[in-house]
């Protein structure tokens, strides 16, 4: 499931193998990778991050990853750290705020595990 999957909690999805679910979870329930959709007969069906194209950030020190993380957050985006670089879901806004910076990323193909670009808290 994208990020954005993960957040409607209420609909109906067919599975890889072709079992149509029903999701009905409470309102504002995030469904995490490894949490449990249904179980139907002897089979659990269990969420996971679907690949996304994601910005895959690669600062060169500690001070230009306080940069990027500070002018990211400043878009209410999710940063999320995998290994030694950083994620974020690619869109336009973040390749033009990235190139202005000057990091070093590259856009990729990637399971996310943060929020949609559209959501803040």
């Amino acid at each position: 499931m994208t990020a954005l999957d993960r957040r409607r909690v209420r609909r109906r999805l067919i599975a890889p193998d072709g079992t149509e679910l029903k999701l009905a979870f409470a309102t504002g329930t995030v469904l995490a990778p490894g949490s449990v959709l249904d179980r139907v007969d002897d089979m659990t069906y269990v969420v996971t991050a679907a690949p996304e194209e994601v910005a895959v950030i690669a600062p060169r020190s500690l001070a230009e990853a306080a940069r990027v993380a500070h002018a990211v957050g400043n878009l209410h985006r999710d940063l999320i750290e995998d290994q030694d670089v950083f994620l974020v879901l690619w869109d336009a806004p973040i390749e033009l705020l990235l190139t202005r910076l000057g990091v070093p990323f590259s856009r990729q193909i990637r399971p996310f595990l943060g929020r949609s670009s559209w959501e803040h808290e």
